[in-house]
C-alpha cells in the first residue's frame, strides 16, 4: 500500500506534464522555510477489536459468549492548525495540532441466545502529528505529495462506567495522499490520510464498574486499537 502512495505522485506528475504549461499563480510560496495556515475536515473513527471467545457463566448458571464489533460508522468534524519547516525542494516536516471530534457505536452480541448491548463511544481527540511531507515537482498550479508520519493523541472524553473502556492516551502511524493548489491569494490542500492506533487502548481494569455483570463485555476482548479516516482542506 505503502508502494502504491509512493507512486502515486509520480504517475500525477508524469499526467500534469502533458498539458500545456501556465502562469503560475504564488511562484515563489515554496521557498518560505516556514509555512503556516489551518484546516478543517470530517474524519471516520473505528475501533479494531480482538474477541476472545471467553465464556461467561451469568447468575442463573447459564454460559454466554459475547462478540464485539463496529457495524456502522458516523462522520465526524476534525479542525486544527498546520506548521510546515522546508527542508529541501521535496521534503518537508509538519506539526498540526488537530482536534477531531466522533464517535463509535459498539456492538455487543451473545451467540447462543441473540441478546445484544450497544454502545456509543464518543471520543474527543486532541492530536499532535510529526509528519514527513514527500512532493513531487510542481507543474502549474498542482503538485502531488505523499505523507507520513506519528501523531500522539489524547481522548479528551473517556466515560467511565460502560460496557467498554479505553484508556485516553494512544500514539497513531498515519499516512496520506494530498494535493497542493495554488490560488491567487491562497494554497488549498485536499489530503486524504489514514490513521492506524499502535496500542492497545482496552482497558480491562475495570475498578470503575458497579454492577459486576458488565465484567463480561471487557473480559471477551483482549485487544482495541483506533483507527482513523480523514479528509481534510488546509488553507495557508
Amino acid at each position: 500500500m505503502l508502494a502504491l502512495l509512493l507512486l502515486a505522485p509520480l504517475s500525477g506528475a508524469g499526467l500534469l506534464h502533458a498539458q500545456e504549461r501556465k502562469i503560475q499563480n504564488r511562484p515563489f510560496l515554496d521557498d518560505r522555510v516556514w509555512h503556516y495556515g489551518f484546516l478543517v475536515g470530517f474524519n471516520i473513527q473505528d475501533l479494531r477489536l480482538a474477541n476472545n471467545g471467553t465464556a461467561y457463566v451469568n447468575q442463573n448458571h447459564n454460559v454466554e459468549y459475547w462478540y464485539a464489533d463496529v457495524p456502522e460508522y458516523t462522520p465526524g468534524f476534525s479542525v486544527g492548525v498546520l506548521g510546515e519547516l522546508k527542508a529541501n525542494d521535496w521534503l518537508s516536516v509538519r506539526i498540526i495540532p488537530t482536534m477531531h471530534f466522533g464517535d463509535k457505536k459498539v456492538v455487543f452480541k451473545e451467540q447462543r441466545s441473540g441478546n445484544v448491548a450497544e454502545q456509543y463511544v464518543k471520543s474527543t481527540y486532541l492530536s499532535v502529528p510529526f509528519d514527513l511531507k514527500i512532493s513531487a515537482a510542481r507543474f502549474n498550479n498542482y503538485r502531488p505529495y505523499v505523507v507520513t508520519g506519528l501523531a500522539p493523541t489524547l481522548d479528551l472524553t473517556v466515560k467511565k462506567g460502560k460496557e467498554l473502556l479505553v484508556k485516553k492516551t494512544d500514539v497513531m502511524f498515519e499516512v496520506g495522499m494530498g494535493l497542493d493548489l495554488y490560488y491567487p491569494f491562497f494554497k488549498m490542500i485536499p489530503e486524504l490520510k489514514f490513521c492506524f492506533g499502535l496500542k492497545n487502548i482496552l482497558d480491562k481494569n475495570r475498578t470503575d464498574l458497579k454492577e459486576p455483570s458488565l465484567l463480561k463485555y471487557s473480559d471477551a476482548l483482549d485487544k482495541a486499537q483506533n483507527s482513523m479516516i480523514v479528509l481534510t482542506l488546509y488553507f495557508e
